[in-house]
């Protein structure tokens, strides 16, 4: 039993809560999830089964896209409506339609943001949510994420809030990204609503929800390869089909010369129609190197 499900998580359970649900459901002790979904948020999480979970690496580069929403005038020091409220202000103009769109735009691209302390982010190989929980004052570094676009959707005079859609990196918070566009705007603001909407090929429309999921049991699976399309595709002499299984590199020297300066390049290794696994290109030694094995060698 093997497969990758698009798991539509509810708001309340645990992106671990999810994968004890599909190991109950299936039977099946080796499961995974890609992309830890907070616990109040909803939407796509992507979990895989059997083999499939050595694939789950490979889909945490991918893009992700959310809807949002933002409620203006409250901060909170979750980032999101759970949490303590640290300042608020009462009495505010909302941002007409062009100052939100500038506000948009000046997001857009690389940005730099600080992911919250209430989040899994690891300080010294502990949670940063776990250290607040328990007294410790934590600093968060800044990062780099890439927002790709974010597009406005509607605007509540009367709730203050502010619904767009967003696609972006891996590592970026939207509750950060509403905080921040909250200061930029000059008032404080916090996250109210959260759904994702997609991870790489998975998409909201196609995820199965937890009912659906204990109706179809492993019907729910999908074929792997789809998900993973993003990672280049290299046809492996079928020939060294079962040298590859086995674990063995092959020489490739022309295949260096369509990959510019690139080193150790990951790629879909394939034997005709057979997908074999994963596999790099390793520049120094010009071979095919087997990462992860997913066919049987036979």
């Amino acid at each position: 039993m093997e497969g990758f499900i698009n798991f539509l998580k509810p708001p309340g359970m645990t992106s671990h809560d999810a994968v004890g649900l599909v190991r109950r459901v299936l039977h099946e002790k080796h499961v995974g999830h890609a992309g830890t979904l907070d616990p109040g948020a909803a939407g796509v999480l992507p979990i895989a089964v059997g083999k499939s979970a050595r694939l789950i690496e490979y889909l945490d580069n991918v893009s992700k896209s959310y809807r949002a929403e933002m409620l203006l005038g409250v901060e909170t020091d979750s980032g999101d409506d759970t949490g303590k409220v640290t300042e608020r202000l009462d009495s505010f103009e909302m941002p007409d339609l062009n100052q939100v769109e500038k506000v948009f735009e000046e997001f857009t691209g690389n940005i730099i943001q600080v992911p919250p302390a209430h989040s899994a982010i690891k300080i010294n190989g502990r949670r940063a949510c776990d250290l607040i929980r328990q007294g410790i004052h934590v600093e968060i570094p800044s990062r780099e994420v890439e927002i790709h676009s974010i597009r406005f959707i509607e605007r509540d005079e009367e709730k203050k809030t502010l619904l767009f859609d967003v696609d972006c990196s891996k590592g970026t918070y939207i509750r950060s990204l509403c905080q921040d566009m909250g200061h930029a705007m000059g008032i404080p603001s916090t996250m109210s609503f959260l759904v994702r909407t997609a991870v790489g090929n998975f998409r909201l429309s196609d995820a199965v929800s937890v009912e659906e999921l204990q109706e179809l049991g492993e019907k729910a699976l999908l074929n792997p390869e789809k998900y993973i399309g993003h990672i280049r595709r290299y046809n492996l002499n079928p020939k060294r089909r079962k040298a590859f299984c086995n674990g063995l590199s092959s020489d490739d020297r022309a295949f260096g010369e369509t990959i510019d300066h690139q080193d150790n390049v990951t790629l879909r290794v394939y034997a005709g129609d057979e997908f074999l696994g994963i596999g790099h290109y390793d520049k120094k030694n010009k071979t095919i190197v087997p990462d992860k094995v997913l066919a049987e060698n036979g």
